[in-house]
């Protein structure tokens, strides 16, 4: 029976909660190191005192009629709801756990904190979160300094499938409506999930015996961006009931949300170190300069020291602005049905199902700068171009269409039996299927147009700030260096036209047992488990065939037989590019033309079949167009070296001790376990081998491979590996109000299932100065962490406490991205008649790392006044931090490591609750790659700049059924912003503005 309580998780029994389960939830599963809420729906059995007793309690601890704003009905339970409520069920579920864990329960039924499960989750000490910049959603977290792929994240206790190739899940596709409760898992619990090295986050569904009876919950509301000046709508609705003598039970709900964003962005696509020659940088003056590598020098080709190229120095792959505008739809739907034949057996089948479609237009403008080209280049202290120049640049305008749907199925059957009143089972198994762009659409389109060549500028870049502040802007642009001209219409014509279409599956099948045997202070829990995930993908692409290069060149204007001239009708409008950013300072070019890419492309496709009528401007000059039949539509066509099956096979196996003491009076409690885990992976995909680059005819830039085969050749590769993962916990009551705990364990965290690929991937499509290659390891081993906790908590007063955290990391297996520039297949450059340098991204096993850091944190409610706050702080560092001095590393440091720091005050009290949460993280290293990485030291780093986000909500109860509520979020107009090596380096800029919503909540 009692199993059977602990086992689901509680959404309803928020909204009915009894102070007795408010303080000890979780105290019945206090063995475990992942406390579930209890179903209260059932007879009472010895749980309920066992709770009661697990802690003791003194005057300071106790519950207060003030502080629960409830009037006490004669010796019966107090009902703790609301804001407070909730904050104390976290209190009691990260004070009755063994390990290390904290937790977010709802406020109410239906009525999650936030409306972003990310968002949520950062308020945990040690936990901040990443954003998608364009929409400003939280999409991530990271645990202690670990990002997303290094946390692992479950659905009832299950794992969770994901259709991007990676560990994480993108918090942004959750539906926090009808979310019970998350438990975040910061040491391990060997029943459960020994696979992450930051966290394990378990993201707890209601079931419909969590309460018994009717239930139904409501709610509506509508958002407003400031800059998209749309209101968009969001609702939802739970419905939960019983029957059948207490037998049957049913839950469902649905939730549709919609977000619609306005957000501006400035870029540089790549901003790597390389060299110049000495007749490249301001003052030179060489009569003539040919920049020449000292590869080709030492090759018999003699040249002037001023052109050899050995000044260390960085230079922007691509400069741009683009205006976004992304709607961002999302259905969540589910239904958990429960048969509870008898006092000892539970029977759950649930079914989880989203769908979420993110939408996407944009326009703008990209300059490609080429670092051969580049002159008069002024460089700072560490190599940074403050200014340069470039004659006869090409300006691009962009207009690009993205949509792409994730859809999420997941159902699961979960049967506890309590076989005998000290032993019990528990069997699940679940089937889980995520698919990208199921429908096979064109996941993008694109419509490249501009002008270059005969009337291209002289055009120049000045950086003039940090990447926080300053936007880097362009000199003598327009037409012939006439800013007046930058958006001329009249001389636009047609460049190139990028398609592609990505879809992916990832499907995973799970199923695990356990048994439990418990006798008085004693338990030992045991069981396995295997995990079968196979993930697919393919892209394809207008590359693949080189429809990309059909109406490439510009146009008759720019002096170029290549590209057609455009009706000046296709261009609706303009967009002001003054004060592009909040707190950003630039004199930016502009305006940026607005057009449509499908429109585009369907003036393109008007034009006929360039095969039966003579085109002039089409792209007659390159045969593979012809070859792959283009008749005027951009098809997309299969890209084999995308192509990827990762099966990967799992079998594990574990044993739990757990026993409770006292030593010198003091309650101790103490889990030993063990876990067994053994991985087979088979990899399959396609290879081709690059045999000839051809330059373009309309865009001498623009370079198509020729493989030496029209076939792909499939590939197949195995390996496996096995780790033992021990675990040990204690947790001794000091006092009664003072807990210290100790933990030691090793995780691991496995690599990327599309890391696994076993193929070369040259793309058919490449451009001078960029030429780029990536390469799969099909043998790479999981990261590994020995990790150690040591915590001391004082609950000093109810829903009050201060805790400190000390933990240590030591991680080995580092995978490292390294990118090395080297010729493959002896393929030559036809710009400079050598081979060609592909800088080639592979990634090895690497290097091994501490990481070592200390979690404050603190929550106070000030007696009746109804003020409160939550607060807490992360300080975390290294023994292998990034130097940006040391040109010799090739992508190596601990990524995703920053201190953070979160202030949560609030009020509640008599139905009134308001709340504001300051959020701040410091500056850290994202990860190691660039959007174009064709540095000449490896891959290039990706910091993103700090930040500190501030978000208010409210909510008042009309009634006891009907509340309102609101919300602003990012009150204080923050910007999310990244950067390379050097803080002026700016990679990308976004501005996300604020978002206001307003909306009804209903419960019955």
């Amino acid at each position: 029976m009692r199993a059977m309580l602990i086992a689901a998780p509680s959404l309803m029994a928020i909204a009915v909660a009894t102070p007795a389960w408010a303080q000890q939830a979780g105290a019945a599963g206090q063995q475990s190191n992942a406390p579930t809420a209890v179903q209260p729906a059932l007879p009472n059995t010895s749980d309920t005192s066992a709770a009661q007793s697990a802690r003791p309690q003194d005057e300071s601890s106790a519950p207060s009629n003030a502080q629960t704003n409830t009037t006490p009905n004669d010796g019966a339970d107090i009902v703790v709801t609301g804001l407070r409520g909730s904050l104390q069920r976290n209190l009691d579920i990260k004070r009755d756990a063994v390990g290390v864990v904290d937790a977010i329960s709802a406020e109410d039924i239906g009525k999650f904190p936030d409306s972003n499960v990310a968002a949520s989750l950062q308020r945990l000490p040690g936990v901040s979160i990443q954003r998608d910049g364009a929409r400003g959603e939280a999409t991530g977290i990271t645990v202690r300094g670990f990002g997303g792929d290094f946390n692992e994240t479950l659905f009832d206790g299950r794992r969770v499938s994901t259709a991007t190739g990676g560990r994480s899940v993108d918090f942004s596709t959750v539906g926090s409506d009808f979310v019970g409760q998350i438990n975040v898992l910061k040491t391990p619990d060997v029943s459960l999930s020994s696979d992450s090295l930051g966290a394990t986050v378990n993201i707890l569904f209601p079931k419909p015996f969590d309460h018994p009876g009717l239930r139904i919950a409501a709610s509506g509301s509508g958002s407003y961006q400031q800059d998209s000046k749309k209101v968009v709508p969001t609702g939802g609705l739970l419905f939960s009931d019983t029957f059948g003598d207490d037998k049957f039970g049913i839950l469902a709900d649905v939730a549709y949300s919609r977000h619609d964003t306005q957000s501006n962005q400035a870029y540089i696509n790549g901003f790597g170190f390389g060299y110049y020659a000495p007749c490249q940088l301001s003052g030179s003056t060489a009569a003539t300069c040919a920049p020449t590598s000292a590869a080709a020098n030492a090759g018999g080709v003699a040249t002037d020291p001023n052109n050899l190229t050995s000044v260390r120095g960085a230079f922007p792959q691509q400069y741009g602005l683009a205006q976004l505008y992304t709607r961002d739809e999302r259905v969540d739907a589910r239904i958990a049905l429960q048969w509870h034949p008898s006092e000892q057996v539970m029977v759950t089948l649930d079914e989880n199902f989203s769908r979420q479609t993110i939408n996407q237009d944009s326009n703008g403008y990209g300059i490609w700068f080429n670092a051969g080209n580049l002159r008069n280049v002024k460089l700072d202290s560490n190599g940074v171009p403050l200014t340069f120049s470039q004659a006869g640049t090409q300006t691009d305008f962009n207009a690009t269409t993205n949509s792409n749907v994730t859809q999420l199925s997941q159902t699961g059957l979960n049967v506890k039996w309590d076989v005998t009143d000290n032993f019990s089972v528990d069997a699940d198994a679940s089937y889980s299927k995520s698919w990208r762009n199921p429908d096979g659409r064109v996941s993008s389109q694109n419509g490249d147009i501009g002008y270059g060549y005969g009337i291209g500028p002289n055009l120049g870049l000045v950086i003039n700030g940090n990447s926080d502040k300053s936007i880097p802007a362009l000199v003598n642009y327009g037409v012939n260096g006439d800013p007046t001209r930058f958006a001329d219409s009249s001389v636009f014509g047609s460049h190139v036209t990028v398609n592609s279409a990505q879809k992916n599956t990832d499907v995973i099948k799970q199923l695990r047992a356990s048994g439990q045997w418990k006798q008085d202070d004693f338990t030992i829990k045991f069981g396995g488990s295997y995990v079968e995930d196979k993930f697919n993908i393919q892209s394809s692409d207008t590359f693949a065939n080189n429809f990309w290069q059909a109406y490439s060149g510009y146009g008759p204007a720019s002096g170029n037989n290549g590209g057609v001239a455009l009706p000046a009708s296709l261009i609706t409008g303009t967009i002001n590019t003054n004060n592009w950013l909040p707190g950003f300072s630039g004199n930016l070019a502009g305006p940026i033309p607005i057009y449509s890419a499908a429109a585009y492309q369907a003036y393109l496709g008007s034009l006929g079949d360039p095969h039966t009528k003579n085109i002039p401007g089409f792209n007659y000059g390159d045969a593979t167009i012809a070859a792959n039949n283009f008749t005027g539509a951009f098809d997309v066509k299969l890209a084999p070296g995308s192509v990827q099956q990762i099966t990967e096979k799992t079998w594990g196996g574990f044993v739990r001790a757990s026993f409770k003491t006292e030593i010198a009076g003091m309650p101790l409690q103490f889990n030993a376990g063990v876990r067994e885990e053994v991985t087979n992976i088979v990899s399959n995909g396609l290879g081709q081998v690059p045999g000839t680059l051809v330059q373009g005819t309309g865009d001498k830039t623009l370079l198509t491979v020729l493989y030496t085969s029209s076939t792909p050749v499939p590939v197949s590769t195995k390996s496996s590996y096995a780790y033992l993962l021990p675990s040990l916990d204690m947790k001794l009551n000091i006092t009664d109000n003072f807990d210290v705990r100790f933990d030691a364990s090793r995780t691991l965290t496995r690599p990327n299932l599309n890391f696994l690929t076993p193929v070369l991937n040259v793309g058919s499509g490449q451009r001078t100065g960029a030429f780029t290659a990536t390469g799969g390891n099909p043998t790479l081993k999981p990261y590994l962490s020995d990790n150690f906790d040591l915590t001391g908590e004082w609950y000093f007063r109810r829903n009050s406490y201060i805790a400190v955290d000390l933990f240590l990391k030591n991680v080995s297996n580092f995978i490292v991205t390294g990118v090395n520039r080297q010729s493959i297949n002896n393929v030559i450059d036809p710009n400079t008649g050598l081979p060609a340098q592909f800088a080639v991204s592979s990634r090895v096993n690497g290097p091994n790392a501490t990481v070592r850091g200390i979690e404050l944190a603190a929550q106070q409610v000030f007696g009746d006044s109804g003020f409160g706050f939550q607060a807490n702080a992360t300080f975390v560092n290294t023994t292998k931090p990034y130097d940006p001095n040391d040109f010799t590393q090739t992508g190596f440091a601990v990524t995703g490591l920053a201190n953070s720091a979160n202030f949560v005050p609030f009020y509640d009290k008599n139905g009134f609750q308001i709340r504001a949460a300051l959020n701040w993280r410091d500056k850290y290293l994202l990860q190691f790659g660039q959007a174009q990485n064709n540095g000449a030291f490896g891959a290039e780093p990706t910091f993103v700049n700090s930040s500190l986000q501030v978000d208010l909500s409210s909510s008042w109860d009309i009634t006891k059924r009907i509340s309102v509520f609101g919300e602003i979020l990012n009150v204080n107009n923050e910007t999310y912003s990244t950067h390379g090596r050097y803080d002026n380096q700016l990679l990308t800029a976004y501005g996300y503005g604020r978002r206001f919503t307003l909306g009804v909540h209903f419960r019955l």
